[in-house]
């Protein structure tokens, strides 16, 4: 009997819970009628340096800009005087060595915007980075690491 009274309490429950789940429930046909009423016009994305009817373009934020000015500089840097080495690479060797590049300036980007300089880091990834030409001599090496270093390391006070 008690067993009864307690399953006849707990039914009636459930029912009005799934009751009122379906009376929440929107049926499909109503539902797109609100999308088709909400959305007349499909949504635009703005992107920065995109007008949207009239209004002014978002400007490119001030960081972003010198981030590129840097790393153009640093990319300027290394490149310096590796024209002749570049060209004699075989294709495959060039692509890598572009790629470790393009890695390398920008790690070291990533470098100059602490307050510290590292400076043991940017020459162990220039060093790293130019260790990719075929036939490097050490001396060579290690005069063209010291020079680019130091021309990186005088770009943190200019810009």
């Amino acid at each position: 009997m008690a067993i009864e009274k307690v399953l006849e309490k707990l039914t009636p429950k459930k029912a009005e819970k799934s009751t009122a789940k379906q009376e929440k429930m929107i049926s499909p046909e109503i539902r797109s009628e609100r999308l088709a009423q909400t959305t007349d016009k499909p949504r635009e994305i703005v992107r920065p340096g995109e007008s949207q009817n009239g209004i002014m373009p978002l400007p490119i934020s001030a960081a972003q800009d010198f981030q590129k000015k840097r790393a153009a500089a640093i990319d300027n840097i290394l490149a310096e005087g590796l024209n002749e080495i570049f060209l004699k690479m075989d294709a495959k060797q060039q692509a890598e060595f572009k790629k470790k590049g393009e890695e390398t300036v920008s790690k070291i980007n990533i470098l100059l915007n602490q307050t510290k300089i590292k400076l043991n880091k940017i020459i162990g990834l220039i060093r790293s980075w130019l260790k990719l030409i075929p036939g490097v001599n050490k001396f060579f090496l290690e005069r063209e690491v010291k020079i680019k270093a130091d021309k990186i390391v005088k770009l943190k006070d200019k810009f």
